[in-house]
């Protein structure tokens, strides 16, 4: 019994452990947040509006790639009912 109830304690003492490492983790951050300068803010319009037309090219590229996998399948499924 008393290897069993080891166990509990050990259980419980990581798990505060760890409780206690992610406050830290918390303060720390809020901290390095708060002392960090705010930079100035650049419109980003441009970029946006290239990601728009990258991610719009790349959509219509990967429409037709998935019809001519269908019509290859197909055409690889044609000729072996033909062959009798």
């Amino acid at each position: 019994m008393g290897k069993q109830y080891n166990k509990l304690e050990k259980r419980k003492r990581r798990k505060n452990a760890l409780k206690r490492k992610a406050e830290r983790a918390k303060q720390s951050a809020a901290a390095a947040k708060a002392s960090k300068p705010k930079a100035a803010k650049k419109p980003a319009t441009k970029k946006t509006a290239a990601k728009k037309t990258a991610a719009k090219k790349t959509a219509a590229k990967k429409a037709p790639a998935k019809k001519t996998a269908a019509k290859k399948a197909a055409a690889k499924k044609a000729p072996k009912t033909t062959e009798e």
